[in-house]
């Protein structure tokens, strides 16, 4: 994963200002920082956990913005991911993945999810296990070599099953944060100082409110 470079407050602050006016407003922003210069046929039908409200549906990536692996090879959680997926959780907000793996690793979002699924317990060393079950049938991974971020193939597809929800994107990269907002996503790039680590649960809940 790319490194970020570092931002000033005031920058950081007009960016995340952005999406907070976007979810008072219910305009389209994004809340990356300012850079220098349906369902597809593959996706498991599966009805809502009971309270689990349709909109918004917050997509992140998943290396380097809700896990790390260390030099070792071990895999944990990010500080503070754990538990802003609890909060997104009690607030009954869906969640899902935009991540690239091989395509060789299934035909199916399915079968590539379990593969993922399987890879990062091997090498989980945090003492809470990856909440999996949040995530339900929203893992998207590239089909072809062509699909892998950031080719959009992938926000795409999150953004057409999404039944008309706004769709959120939260990922560590400025250049995934981009192109998720070229494509209607409310994104929100995270581990950049000065800022919360993550899109506040509040400005997602108002974003819920607004028409996609």
């Amino acid at each position: 994963m790319n490194g970020s470079t570092s931002r000033t407050p005031t920058r950081v602050g007009l960016a995340l200002g952005a999406a907070l006016v976007s979810s008072l407003l219910c305009t389209p922003a994004t809340a990356a920082a300012p850079e220098d210069a349906g369902r597809g046929p593959d996706a498991a039908a599966a009805p809502r956990a009971h309270g689990e409200r349709a909109c918004p549906v917050v997509y992140f990536d998943l290396g380097e913005t809700l896990v790390h692996t260390a030099e070792d090879g071990s895999t944990t959680y990010l500080p503070g991911a754990a538990s802003y997926l609890r909060t997104l959780r009690r607030h009954h907000i869906r969640v899902g993945l935009i991540t690239n793996v091989p395509p060789s690793w299934g035909a199916t979002d399915a079968a590539r999810a379990a593969r993922l699924r399987a890879e990062v317990d091997a090498t989980w060393r945090g003492p809470v296990a990856f909440a999996w079950a949040d995530f339900g049938d929203r893992i998207r991974t590239p089909r072809t070599e062509a699909e892998r971020k950031p080719a959009p193939a992938l926000w795409e597809r999150a953004r057409e099953e999404s039944a008309g929800c706004r769709v959120v994107y939260q990922a560590e990269t400025a250049q995934e944060v981009s192109v998720a907002s070229s494509l209607g996503f409310v994104s929100y790039q995270v581990g950049l100082p000065h800022r919360p680590a993550f899109l506040p649960a509040g400005v997602v809940e108002r974003l819920g409110r607004c028409p996609a």
